[in-house]
């Protein structure tokens, strides 16, 4: 079993920064990529970020490429979003998931596990 816990969430201004980050328990967090999800109200989930098993490959929605860097750390079973320039559309409940393969994805369904989500407020 694994379990992904999300942290770092709040009320920014626009134009501020957050730091998300998701610590996995579980085996095996070293060997699949993880992402990044967002969810506004009356909104579909959407791909925010991905990054592969090793931290060397990484994917950006077009929205937040530029603002949004994604990254891991091996040794903590952790990975983060630093998120810069947040503007009021990016507000939403931010997931991070575990895929089931190696290389980052942008489909929901490739994704296993899923955190509970942290929520991200940016008032304008």
């Amino acid at each position: 079993q694994v379990t992904l816990a999300e942290s770092g969430g709040g009320l920014v201004q626009a134009g501020g920064s957050l730091r998300l980050s998701c610590v996995a328990s579980g085996r095996a967090f070293n060997s699949y990529a993880m992402g990044w999800f967002r969810q506004a109200p009356g909104k579909e989930r959407e791909f925010v970020a991905a990054i592969s098993w090793s931290g060397s490959s990484f994917n950006y929605a077009e929205s937040v490429k530029g603002r949004f860097t994604v990254s891991r750390d091996l040794n903590k079973n952790a990975v983060y979003l630093q998120m810069n320039s947040l503007k009021p559309d990016d507000t939403a409940v931010y997931y991070c998931a575990r895929t089931s393969g190696t290389h980052w994805t942008t489909a929901a369904a490739q994704y296993d596990f899923w955190g509970q989500g942290t929520q991200v407020t940016v008032s304008s």
